[in-house]
């Protein structure tokens, strides 16, 4: 197993204003860019050879990567000119794939923290005489996803769109987002055109007798599509729960990287990460944040399950809990930010001016 596509074209408005001005992989999560993890994990698995299929902010990831040589990869990068879903993505990068038509190629998104075993995935494709593998995982409520139920030796038996009833809901099973195809299979896909794998490719080829294998695997697992999601995940990468090669530093409480200043009597932790040139203030607590690149958290200000945006300012004695700032963003001292709010790259909150009350 040689070769990957790893599908990154994605606008991530769930995730705005994070991705403003940054596609959504390159976002920072424990230090680096999310990317880098996954790129590092596939190289662990033996992986030498990937292809990237970008679109949104297309001229970010290679000035960053280049042709992957520090990795220990060779990168190449193809542009989708327009939006051509997951299975048009893959087949738009075909012509960059060295493997001949009986080859696995493994297929991952570029929006998904796993510790998934990458060689158990490939060794199953082989093993089974499969078309495509997938890596399906088990969650509590599975409502919010495609359901892919299997049979007892793992074949893959039907999707089903998101259950709407208790009756409907067959499997915990659902589709975690990495793949095994044959190259045949890709080569395949229509070209020139939108083409889902979930609604069109899957469907499609298990109506024309192919075999789709799935595997379980319940390791970590966490779709980093919303804010607090991605805090989350970068929050587990420090502490050491999900697993991955590219932290730059011990896994524990805390990560602060080489340039940033911390006061000694700021409290960091809960996975915290204060990114390069970023400063935490005296007295300051931050727990379960990422603090990106250049911000600045002023003396006293209480940070929770938070992401700041590079270049952002937290004034003294502000106190967030699960808020998201964006880059430049300014929020003046004791001002309060719960529940989810967001404030917009390069917006400025005077003092004090939002403030939640203890019976809200």
């Amino acid at each position: 197993m040689t070769e990957a596509i790893l599908l990154v074209g994605g606008k991530g408005t769930r995730l705005r204003p994070l991705t403003v001005h940054t596609p959504k992989p390159m976002v920072p999560a424990a230090g680096v860019p999310f990317l880098t993890h996954q790129l590092a994990r596939a190289r662990a698995a033996g992986v030498d050879h990937v292809v990237m299929a970008t679109s949104y902010l297309a001229e970010v990831f290679e000035p960053y990567f280049g042709d992957g040589s520090q990795l220990g990869l060779h990168l190449e990068y193809v542009t989708e000119e327009e939006p051509l879903g997951t299975g048009g993505a893959i087949r738009n990068v075909a012509q960059r794939l060295h493997s001949s038509p009986s080859d696995p190629v493994l297929i991952f998104n570029g929006d998904i923290l796993t510790g998934l075993d990458i060689g158990e995935l490939v060794a199953t494709h082989t093993r089974t005489g499969a078309d495509v593998s997938l890596h399906l995982t088990r969650v509590d409520d599975p409502r919010a996803y495609g359901l892919v139920p299997t049979d007892g030796d793992g074949r893959v038996t039907a999707f089903l769109e998101k259950p709407q009833t208790p009756e409907e809901i067959v499997t915990d099973q659902i589709n975690a987002g990495a793949y095994v195809f044959d190259r045949a299979v890709i080569d395949a896909i229509p070209a020139g055109r939108p083409v889902s794998v979930e609604r069109e490719t899957f469907p499609g080829l298990l109506t024309a007798g192919a075999h789709l294998q799935g595997m379980v695997d319940s390791t970590y697992w966490l779709d980093l599509g919303t804010p607090q999601a991605f805090v989350r995940g970068s929050a587990d990468l420090v502490l050491g729960r999900a697993p991955s090669p590219a932290v730059p530093g011990r896994c524990g409480d805390r990560l602060v990287l080489d340039s940033a200043r911390v006061a000694p009597d700021a409290k960091l932790t809960g996975g915290t990460v204060v990114g390069a040139g970023a400063s935490v203030g005296a007295g300051a607590r931050v727990d379960g944040s990422a603090v990106l690149d250049g911000a600045v958290i002023e003396p006293g200000a209480d940070v929770r399950d938070s992401l700041i945006g590079a270049g952002a300012r937290i004034g003294s004695a502000a106190v967030l809990d699960g808020a998201v700032v964006g880059d430049g963003a300014v929020v003046g001292e004791g001002n309060e930010l719960r529940d989810g709010i967001r404030v917009w790259c390069g917006a400025h909150i005077p003092p004090g001016a939002v403030r939640f009350s203890s019976d809200q």
